[in-house]
């Protein structure tokens, strides 16, 4: 018996792992493609700008939120862009250190949560955010998704 196998495949290499699990090369998407109630985006954005929106401070160390070491619960609104658009980001303690304006990073597996009926995106506990190498690209600062407001429709049939 002979195997024929396809070396022309139009498919993307995949990276297998120690453990045996075929990882996945990322699809990174552009900002002007994202669309309300999506997840699982992979983006290469710039930082425009960062404002903190809330930085709670824990009064004391026994704290029954849950959380180890009864942390600091920071947020920042972040707006990011590329070529295509800006959008507003959602970063959450750890990560607003990371979102400093003027910084190229990498957001992996993020999602669209809406907020007062316009889209923002945002890292869970599943995502990622990495800093990398100042971009090429001029980000379209005219496009920003977060001011188009979406109202919530039911069709009948």
């Amino acid at each position: 018996m002979s195997a024929v196998t396809n070396t022309t495949s139009s498919e993307p290499e995949n990276q297998q792992t120690a453990r045996g699990v075929v990882k996945r090369k990322p699809v990174f998407v552009k900002v002007g493609d994202l669309k309300p109630g999506t997840n699982g985006h992979t983006l290469a954005v710039k930082v425009l700008s960062s404002t903190t929106v809330l930085d709670k401070k824990v009064r004391n160390t026994s704290s029954f939120s849950g959380r180890p070491g009864g942390s600091n619960t920071r947020i920042a609104e972040c707006l990011v862009g590329d070529e295509t658009g800006t959008i507003l980001f959602t970063a959450r303690n750890d990560q607003v250190d990371l979102m400093k304006a003027g910084s190229t990073v990498i957001i992996r597996n993020a999602k669209i949560d809406m907020f007062k009926g316009s889209m923002r995106l945002a890292v869970d506990k599943w995502g990622r955010i990495e800093v990398t190498d100042p971009a090429t690209f001029t980000v379209k600062e005219d496009n920003n998704l977060s001011l188009v407001e979406y109202e919530l429709v039911n069709v009948t049939e």
